[in-house]
């Protein structure tokens, strides 16, 4: 207030004209990189994906919606159906989101809201370390370690060997399992520290602020974090192909039976990654019945990645507007 009773106003100090100036000057040059580069990024997937609908055109053309609904795949009779390797794909990625989202959002919480600061670090950086693992060396530890351990738990379902799809989702949940970790404890982390400390204010312990605040204000963050984790196992090869078995036309007589699983299978990376790619390159029916598998596969991994990126938003982990926050026994 001013000696006279009216009120004074601050003027907020600004920068030097010439800093302001430069960064005007720079963000121009910023703003077109980026966009250049999105619109290249943007024009190479939708160069990748008309490519593959073009080549794989013919078989299409030969086997029409039977190429999709189809369960056998016999290349040298030219009759082509993806079903059981569709089936194959969904199937390993189902168990690894069942195995690793519970652990992996878990293992998060943990991290982001119980381990002390000095320790969060380290821990991080050891997670994250893990997701750099190469596939190939995830998939010889799994042919080491977990092939013969998978036969001996299947052994009520007599599996002809470890290779299942079973272990292909065991080995991909072990490999999604930081990727889930670390994206989930970044929207843990994102969730304001004053939402905290108001509900720990209002009467809440760690597990009911926890449970009630930072879970509900991170939850877009935590679907995201599986949904990428998703797009990853969906588009995994080298490891599935070393334990998956790769045995064709596996198409269960109960869809929600488990005995199927406990067999071998085959998925759309692995059946791209064997050696029936090179065989086909010579046979224009075939080669397009491989690049058809191919853009099944990119369209199933580019949906579900734009999905977990669409559900991250800008918004996640920030408060929800004119949210209040009750205690419990209120």
């Amino acid at each position: 207030m001013s000696p006279d009773g009216s009120t004074a106003l601050t003027v907020p100090q600004q920068p030097p004209t010439s800093s302001r100036l430069a960064g005007l000057a720079r963000w121009p040059w910023i703003y077109t990189g980026s966009l250049v580069a999105t619109g290249l990024a943007a024009l190479a997937f939708l160069g990748m994906l008309g490519l593959f609908a073009v080549e794989s055109l013919p078989v299409w053309r030969h086997a029409g919606l039977s190429y999709l609904s189809g369960i056998e795949w016999f290349f040298r009779v030219q009759r082509f159906g993806a079903l059981p390797m569709i089936y194959g794909t969904l199937a390993v990625s189902a168990i690894a989101l069942a195995l690793a989202a519970p652990l992996g959002i878990a293992s998060a919480v943990f991290v982001a809201e119980i381990l002390p600061a000095r320790l969060r670090i380290p821990a991080k950086t050891a997670i994250e370390l893990l997701a750099g693992v190469p596939s190939v060396v995830y998939g010889l530890l799994g042919v080491i370690l977990l092939r013969g351990w998978m036969q001996d738990v299947l052994a009520p379902f007599e599996p002809l060997s470890g290779d299942t799809l079973a272990t292909a989702g065991v080995l991909l949940a072990v490999m999604i399992l930081p990727t889930i970790v670390t994206l989930s404890e970044d929207a843990l982390r994102s969730v304001p520290a004053s939402q905290r400390q108001a509900a720990r204010a209002l009467g809440f312990n760690r597990g009911e602020a926890i449970l009630r605040i930072s879970l509900p204000q991170a939850r877009s963050g935590l679907v995201a974090a599986v949904l990428l984790a998703l797009g990853r196992a969906l588009g995994e090869t080298i490891a599935v192909f070393l334990v998956v078995g790769r045995q064709d036309n596996q198409w269960p007589d109960r869809l929600l039976s488990l005995e199927p699983l406990a067999a071998a299978g085959q998925t759309l990376t692995s059946k791209l990654g064997g050696s029936e790619t090179h065989i086909a390159y010579g046979d224009p029916l075939h080669w397009a019945a491989m690049l058809g598998l191919a853009l099944i596969l990119l369209i199933l991994v580019a949906g579900v990645t734009l999905a977990g990126s669409a559900v991250a938003g800008p918004s996640s982990g920030r408060a929800a507007p004119g949210k209040s926050v009750r205690h419990p026994d209120a």
